[in-house]
């Protein structure tokens, strides 16, 4: 039981939830490269990350990889406003990210 409980959390981020993000955000679920695709991917690894902080303040390996998560995501949605602002509005919106 207890072991099925850690599996579970370790796997957060499973197939098929990459296929529910790219479906939802890209053009369908094997359009992995689309900007939007990316953002949102790189936007539900940074919620679960700054989940996992809040209790585990001195894991600088994980806060380091959420500060490389968010300068990833910042430099997509720079490339997104820069050539296409509809686009960026649409993404920051359905997302919920402020900006």
């Amino acid at each position: 039981m207890q072991s099925e409980k850690k599996e579970e959390k370790d796997m957060y981020l499973t197939a098929e939830k990459k296929q529910e993000i790219f479906k939802t955000y890209g053009k369908n679920e094997h359009d992995t490269g689309s900007a939007e695709g990316q953002i949102a991917l790189f936007t539900f690894r940074i919620k679960n990350l700054t989940e996992h902080m809040k209790g585990a303040k001195k894991d600088l390996v994980t806060m380091r990889s959420l500060v490389a998560l968010v300068g990833k995501r910042r430099k997509l949605l720079a490339y997104l406003k820069k050539n296409d602002i509809e686009r960026y509005r649409t993404i920051i919106k359905e997302l919920g990210i402020r900006k």
